[in-house]
C-alpha cells in the first residue's frame, strides 16, 4: 500500500530525513520508534503534505500513485489520515459540523454522494457509544476545553467516521492516563482490516501493549536503522536507542 524509497526531506536548511526506505502493506500495523529529533514527526508531515517540509530526493507512493505530487486535501481524499500529537482547537466550529463537512468534502472529491444528516447522526451515535464519548461533547467547539484524553478520543472518533485507508498515529499516547490509553487503543484496533494499514509513531513501548504491531522500525538520524517484530520494542524499552543512533 505505502512504499517509501530513499526519502530525503528538510525543514528550512536542516536535513531531517536522510534516505528513509519503508514498505507498509495493506492489512498491517507498523510501529516507528526512535529518539527525539530522529525524524518521526517529520515523516508524518511529509507524507501528509504539511507546508514547510521540502522533499529533496526519493519517492513515496500510495497504491502505486505518487503521494508527493498530490495536494494535502487530495491525499486525504485518497484515504490518508494523520492523528496529531497535539490536536488543534477550532473555536466556534462544533465537532459534528467539522466532521460531517470533512466527510462530505472527501466524498465530493471521490465523486460520491454526500452523507445525509440522519445517516450521519445515526453513525455518529453508534461510534460515540463504542468509544464511550458523551454525545454532548460532539456538540461543543472542536477540542476547545477538552482534556488530553478527550482530544485523543475525538481523533479516534474522526478516524472511525472518515474510515481512512492509511492511518498515521503521531504519538497518540502522549498525555494519556492508562484508562484513556485503553479506550483509544480499542478504537484503533477496531479499525484494523485487510484493506487498511496503520503507521504508529511512538516513543514508548507501552502503547504497543495495546496496539500490537506486525513490525517495529527504529528511526535514527533520519533513516530506518533496524526493523523487527514486536520484541524489538521491548528491547528498546530495556536498552534505549544509543546503539542504533551510533550506527546511524
Amino acid at each position: 500500500m505505502l512504499s517509501i524509497n530513499n526519502l530525503h526531506a528538510r525543514v528550512a536548511e536542516a536535513e531531517i530525513l536522510k534516505g528513509l526506505t519503508l514498505d507498509l502493506p495493506a492489512g498491517e500495523v507498523h510501529a516507528i520508534m526512535g529518539p527525539n529529533g530522529a525524524g518521526k514527526s517529520t515523516l508524518s508531515y511529509v507524507l501528509t503534505g504539511r507546508q514547510g517540509y521540502e522533499v529533496t530526493e526519493g519517492t513515496a507512493t500510495l497504491d502505486g500513485e505518487d503521494l508527493l505530487a498530490l495536494e494535502p486535501h487530495e491525499r486525504a481524499a485518497r484515504g490518508l489520515f494523520l492523528s496529531f500529537q497535539y490536536p488543534l482547537e477550532i473555536p466556534g466550529v462544533p465537532a459534528m459540523t467539522f466532521i460531517r463537512t470533512a466527510i462530505n468534502a472527501q466524498r465530493k472529491a471521490r465523486g460520491e454522494p454526500e452523507v445525509s444528516a440522519p445517516e450521519f447522526l445515526k453513525r455518529a451515535r453508534e461510534v460515540a457509544g463504542q468509544l464511550k464519548i458523551d454525545f454532548d461533547m460532539l456538540k461543543r467547539p472542536l477540542n476547545v476545553g477538552f482534556s488530553g484524553g478527550e482530544k485523543k478520543r475525538m481523533e479516534i472518533f474522526q478516524m472511525a467516521m472518515l474510515s481512512p485507508r492509511l492511518l498515521i498515529l503521531d504519538e497518540t499516547d502522549s498525555g494519556l492516563d492508562i484508562d484513556a490509553l485503553k479506550i483509544v487503543a480499542d478504537g484503533v484496533n477496531a479499525l484494523r482490516s485487510p484493506d487498511r494499514a496503520m503507521l504508529v509513531i511512538t516513543h514508548y513501548q507501552r502503547l504497543l501493549d495495546y496496539i500490537r504491531p506486525d513490525k517495529v522500525h527504529v528511526l535514527a538520524a533520519g533513516r530506518i536503522a533496524a526493523s523487527g517484530g514486536p520484541e524489538l520494542a521491548h528491547e528498546l524499552e530495556r536498552e534505549g536507542y544509543d546503539k542504533y543512533a551510533r550506527a546511524a
